[in-house]
């Protein structure tokens, strides 16, 4: 029987080695990995790194003031965040600020900066086809070669190749010169025969009175004037350019070619929106050798339109075979086509560098905003502010860990060791899965955070607190400390499994239901409370169980915390037996 009560001693002895054993393990994998990453610090948010912050205001098309609701804008503040988030900037907030207000602030750092330009383009995204384009100044665009690589082939190529040779576009035209186009352009915008004129488009071109008032002949004069009057090369009549024009209207735009020349155009109805733009990607293709491109997929309906749109491209002449991709009156591509595109997918491709196609793609994932906006103000946001309050934020931390310890000292004496151990550790835990979490999830430490981590310090002390006075009731009810530590331990973690999950379940709902800084500070209550369940069990409880192994505590020094005389502990529990009561043999 000996035998196999060593061999249970044995092994219970050898439990809180590999418990201990394990979470060290887990702080060196963690800490290599921090330092392997080359993140050795969390990352900061806006109010503690500094940033921009801008003001967008809604401005309401004419006849249209309903538009801005609070539908629409917060529609518009969804696709906003998923511009940032797509360029990969981390911690950004938009949100709404009274009735047509958006606030966007963009922390500094990596891609900050082109962040802020995609923001501030909120114009809606239309896919219009072209009537006709110059460069701003020059002559009228010839007609490019339909395809850099060759003829076209006679099953579609599911591709709108971007012209290689922009230059072309700025030259004239060998088989007409500009007063017999501009004729040509006034003829096709007075019928509305644009390559996407459908039956009832035409009908509506008759010379009936306009929506101006005119005709819609007189409407295509005027426009026809107006683009040569045009010059894009003017920001003040650039910016004016298509300014409460309906994407069921022609339009003006101006757009930059590939050698930085501005270039004018006169275009047609919107066909395709921008919410019919599914998914779209920057791809470096090497195996066709044509560079960077842009992938674009279509929703089901924007894939029959855009096959609708293109089929009627192709059979003109350019540069009335291209569409203009246009993003805030800007025209930020203008690929042509050689034949209809049906399978719900395209791609474009032609003088593309990695950033050039990467914005693009940006643009028509996430372009189509429901309402225009218009930038109201900048402001450039300075850590200086954030840093003073970091700095109060880290003393009141300080002097509350300090007060914990002090507490812990003339309370619990040399139980004290064990939590401050176990303080450390939970420390070394938060700080390096923090650090790691910034490059892989994007999570930056603000404000708020900051005042989590510091609350989670009561919560992990109020675990040990817990532990520690169910041993000292053992210890009061006559047993020795060995026992105790081990009895006290089941009512002790069920006590403290039921408080970390009221306070993980707050921070759960608190993320849930609440945006911008307030989930920082959510995610840090979270996260140190899971972290003061891993401490507890695999590092707070098996330290002490070896503790108790020691002279020091297991004799009840008067400094180790668990005296029984300073405890007022009753004396040892004895059990007697009674004897045994006498047997009645008759009535047996």
């Amino acid at each position: 029987m000996a035998t196999p009560k060593k061999g249970r001693s044995a092994s219970a002895q050898s439990k809180p080695g590999r418990s201990l054993a394990l979470i060290l393990i887990a702080i060196a994998a963690l800490t290599g990995g921090m330092f392997a990453s080359g993140h050795t610090t969390p990352r900061l948010g806006i109010d503690l790194a500094g940033g921009t912050s801008i003001t967008l205001e809604a401005v309401p098309e004419a006849g249209n003031e309903a538009a801005i609701n609070k539908t629409n804008m917060d529609t518009a503040v969804s696709i906003m965040e998923r511009r940032v988030n797509g360029l990969g900037v981390s911690e950004a907030e938009v949100q709404t600020q009274g009735r047509d207000n958006i606030i966007v602030n963009i922390p500094k750092g990596t891609n900050s900066e082109q962040a802020r330009k995609q923001v501030g383009t909120t114009a809606k995204l239309y896919f219009r086809p072209v009537i006709a384009t110059e460069v701003s100044g020059g002559a009228s665009a010839a007609s490019p070669s339909p395809s850099p690589t060759g003829s076209p082939s006679d099953k579609p190529s599911g591709k709108a190749t971007d012209k290689p040779e922009a230059t072309d576009k700025g030259s004239a035209s060998p088989s007409a010169s500009p007063t017999t186009q501009g004729r040509a352009v006034t003829d096709a915008l007075k019928a509305d025969a644009t390559p996407s004129a459908s039956a009832s488009d035409k009908a509506k071109a008759s010379p009936s009175p306009s929506a101006s008032g005119g005709t819609a002949a007189d409407d295509a004069s005027k426009l026809q004037e107006q683009y040569t009057k045009l010059d894009c090369t003017n920001a003040k009549t650039r910016s004016a350019v298509g300014d409460g024009v309906k994407a069921s209207q022609p339009t003006l735009a101006c757009g930059k070619n590939s050698q930085g020349q501005w270039q004018k155009y006169i275009l047609g109805p919107a066909e395709v929106d921008g919410t019919d733009v599914d998914k779209a990607q920057a791809v470096l293709n090497t195996q066709s050798g044509a560079g960077w491109t842009v992938t674009m997929d279509f929703t089901d309906g924007g894939g029959k339109k855009f096959a609708d749109i293109t089929g009627k491209l192709a059979k003109n002449q350019s540069p009335q075979n291209q569409f203009a991709i246009v993003l805030d009156g800007d025209v930020v591509s203008d690929p042509y086509v050689r034949q209809a595109l049906t399978g719900g997918n395209a791609e474009i491709s032609g003088n593309f560098n990695q950033q050039s196609a990467q914005d693009l793609a940006n643009m028509l994932s996430y372009g189509a905003l429901p309402l225009t906006f218009r930038e109201d103000s900048v402001s450039t946001v300075t850590a200086a502010l954030g840093g003073d309050q970091l700095k109060a934020g880290l003393i009141a931390g300080a002097i509350g860990l300090a007060l914990v310890v002090i507490y812990l000292l003339l309370y619990y004496r040399g139980l004290a060791f064990i939590a401050i151990l176990s303080l450390l550790v939970s420390a070394a835990l938060t700080y390096t899965i923090m650090a790691l979490l910034g490059p892989t999830i994007n999570f930056a430490l603000n404000l708020p955070a900051v005042c989590g981590a510091i609350v989670a310090i009561g919560i992990t002390a109020d675990s040990f607190i817990v532990y520690f006075e169910r041993v000292r009731d053992e210890i009061r009810e006559g047993r020795t400390l060995r026992p105790a530590v081990e009895r006290a331990w089941p009512r002790a973690r069920r006590t403290i499994l039921v408080s970390d999950f009221v306070s993980f379940l707050a921070a759960a709902v608190l993320f849930i239901v609440t945006v911008g800084k307030v989930q920082g500070f959510a995610f840090t209550l979270g996260l140190t409370t899971l972290l003061d369940v891993v401490v507890v069990f695999l590092f707070t409880k098996p330290l002490l169980t070896l503790m108790a192994r020691r002279p020091f505590f297991a004799n009840g020094h008067k400094w180790s915390g668990l005296d029984p005389k300073s405890l007022g502990a009753k004396p040892p529990l004895r059990r007697t037996r009674r004897p045994a009561a006498p047997v009645d043999t008759k009535e047996a």
